[in-house]
Order: C-alpha cells, then sequence, then structure tokens
C-alpha cells in the first residue's frame, strides 16, 4: 500500500533559551550557530533532504528573526553581488514564496500544545516534527536522520519516532520504548515511558528528536490534559494511540548531539569542525595545541 507522503514538517522553536543567557537575549537560540551555519538551518536542510517541501514555525514573542534567516536579504545580496562575491553560499536560506509558514505559541503550554498550535496547517496529512535542539548527523556518505525515517515510513506507514541506543546507567534522563519485534533498524513499539529507573526501564533505546505522526494526533492532543511539569506533553498523545495505528521506532545510524546545553552544542561545534574540509586538519592542531 502506498504511503501518503510526508511533505510538512513543524519545527517548534517557542522556547526562551534560557540554558545559553545571556547570548540568547535578543538572538534566538535556533540561530546561535555550529561552526558557520544556525542550528535550525541544519534541521531544515535534513528536512528537504527528506523530501519535505513545507517548513511550520511554531514561534513566540521575539523569534522573527528566525523567519528572516530564510528570507531574501536583498540589500546583502546587492552587495556581495556588486563586489562580485560568491552568492551560492546563501543557497541553502532560500525557500520557494510560500513553503515558511509560522503560527504563534501564546503560551508556554508544552511540546504537545506546540504541536497543536500547527493544526490548522497540518490538516489532514501526515507530516513531520523536527526539535532543532537535537542535532542528527548521519555518518560519512550515509542519509540524514528523517531520510532513514521517510524510507522506513514508506515500508510501514502509521507513526514513527527515531531513537538511539545509550548506556542503560543514562535511560532515567529519558523517554524510551518498550519495543517488540525488531527487524533491522525498525523495531515495534509497545509503549512508551518517559524517565524510567534503570531497574525498570523497558530498553535502551531513548526517542531522540524526530517524528512522523498522523494527523489523529492533533484530535488526540486536542482533549488532553496535563501531563508532566503540568504541561501538554507530545509523548502522552503518541502512547494513547498505540494499538490504533502502526507505530515504529528508527534506530538513527548517525551521530546525535544535544545541542540544548551548554557541553552538546561545544561538542557539536568541536565535531562538525573537525569533520569539514576546509578547517577539519586546522582544528585538530589547534586542539592538540590547547590540550598540550
Amino acid at each position: 500500500m502506498k504511503q501518503k507522503p510526508i511533505k510538512k514538517a513543524v519545527f517548534p522553536v517557542a522556547g526562551l533559551g534560557t540554558r545559553f543567557l545571556p547570548a540568547t537575549k535578543a538572538i534566538p537560540k535556533e540561530l546561535l550557530p555550529i561552526v558557520d551555519r544556525p542550528l535550525i538551518q541544519y534541521a531544515v536542510d535534513e528536512a528537504r533532504e527528506a523530501g519535505i517541501e513545507q517548513m511550520i514555525f511554531v514561534t513566540g514573542r521575539g523569534k522573527t528573526a528566525i523567519v528572516e534567516h530564510f528570507d531574501v536579504a536583498y540589500e546583502l545580496e546587492d552587495t556581495m553581488s556588486e563586489r562580485g562575491k560568491d552568492l551560492s553560499v546563501l543557497d541553502s536560506s532560500r525557500f520557494t514564496p510560500g513553503d515558511i509558514i509560522t503560527v504563534r505559541q501564546q503560551v508556554p503550554m508544552g511540546l504537545g500544545h506546540a504541536i497543536w498550535c500547527a493544526r490548522a496547517i497540518v490538516g489532514d496529512e501526515p507530516f513531520a516534527i523536527f526539535l532543532p535542539d537535537e542535532l542528527m548527523v548521519g555518518k560519512a556518505g550515509g542519509t540524514g536522520c528523517m531520510k532513514q525515517m521517510v524510507d522506513a515510513y514508506e515500508e510501514v506507514g502509521g507513526n514513527l519516532i527515531s531513537v538511539l541506543e545509550v548506556p542503560w546507567q543514562e535511560v532515567s534522563s529519558y523517554g524510551v520504548i518498550d519495543p517488540g519485534k525488531a527487524s533491522g533498524a525498525l523495531t515495534e513499539v509497545k509503549g512508551l515511558v518517559e524517565k524510567p529507573p534503570r531497574d525498570q526501564a523497558p530498553s535502551n533505546k531513548i526517542i531522540s528528536g524526530r517524528y512522523i505522526l498522523q494527523p489523529e494526533v492533533m484530535r488526540t492532543l486536542e482533549t488532553q490534559g496535563k501531563g508532566a511539569g503540568g504541561e501538554i506533553q507530545l509523548t502522552d498523545a503518541m502512547a494513547r494511540m498505540i494499538g490504533t495505528q502502526p507505530f515504529h521506532a528508527v534506530t538513527f545510524d548517525g551521530h546525535r548531539y544535544d545541542c540544548g546545553n551548554k557541553l552538546g552544542f561545544v561538542e557539536a561545534t568541536l565535531a562538525l569542525a573537525l569533520q569539514r574540509e576546509d578547517m577539519g586538519a586546522e582544528v585538530r592542531a589547534m586542539a592538540q595545541r590547547l590540550l598540550g
């Protein structure tokens, strides 16, 4: 059976970025650069690689700069053209008019509520979700996380989440899956458990910031009460859908960097800089010098 294609993606970007103050006092956290590309750009590039065309940003007050990043900067481009500079560096930030859409999350009521704010734009189509704080980088020469998920979706349909295996002593910090049958990178999901004690965790596969969900999740969120932290939790809505629709996890073949905290942000910057052909050798030499 041919699945309905994934053409829309929701990016919840309304957070205040308080862990990165004062840097995020006037600049959205999602625009902080990993080397020379904003964090949100990595997520959007991953979406495009997976064939997604429409990007839906769920924003809050003071986040208009995210949209500006994907707009045409006429004065900048005109000045660069006059000076004979290469404009191709801006290609990844260009968009077809109408393919960037924003909605406001006026009150911070959790991830589930942020996704629900995009319900009118999602409509009756399956859609992807990207948490930009989680920078997912495919292995050298390999595909990105969402492309791996879309390939799996075309095979099994339904709902999918990306997962990664972590050491057992770390499971209590994450949401984990209760696994069923496994086949290659695909694992059937029988349940979702939020931050279980190590001795009660059903697996060491953690949910890692990428989702493909059917539109019915919006109806589930519509009637859902508040969960952990007094917020409307997406995990709770997904758990209610298990058993009514196919639900699978895709074990991501690549690396995850948690850029929601400073150490993860620094690690991502260093790791991606080391992979760059134009600076990798110099960065490695610099690190060795600093460590020496």
